[in-house]
């Protein structure tokens, strides 16, 4: 049996706007900081969370799906990145930006994180790729995660 395989990419609607998303990258620059992105993908009231198998002390065990920004690579191209390297999903619209937060990395240099809203074509089967496994978290009640990501969350829900 014979079976073809298409791998392309779609571009996604993008609703938050290209101007929004290139005055983020603007500022990150004048600021001196990295970028990564951290993307929120609901379903039935449930965010997608992402778990390490192994926990470290003082740090979250769910995670949103995110990764860095590759130089001269677009947010938007980031955000669909993000979610097709670690879920498997394909994002179909960048909905809206949802804040960000600054820290140190290990490395101890700067790093903003941009959040934003996605939508995916379908919400599985999840293939999780640099993680344990994923959780569909609810959205209501106590969230495993840190201040800033539960910050983030509460302006997604808002």
């Amino acid at each position: 049996m014979w079976c073809a395989v298409w791998d392309f990419e779609v571009s996604p609607r993008q609703s938050i706007g290209e101007t929004v998303l290139e005055e983020l990258r603007a500022r990150a620059a004048a600021d001196g900081v990295a970028l990564r992105v951290g993307v929120v993908v609901e379903h039935n009231d449930a965010v997608l969370m992402l778990e390490h198998e192994e926990h470290v002390e003082g740090r979250s065990p769910l995670h949103l799906p995110g990764t860095v920004v590759r130089p001269g690579e677009s947010l938007g191209s980031a955000v669909v990145r993000a979610v097709r390297e670690e879920t498997g999903l394909a994002v179909v619209d960048i909905v809206r930006h949802l804040g960000s937060f600054d820290y140190l990395s290990s490395a101890g240099k700067p790093v903003r994180r941009e959040h934003f809203a996605a939508e995916v074509a379908t919400t599985g089967p999840v293939r999780v790729t640099n993680y344990a496994e994923y959780r569909w978290v609810p959205l209501r009640g106590e969230l495993p995660v840190t201040s800033s990501i539960r910050r983030i969350l509460m302006t997604y829900q808002e």
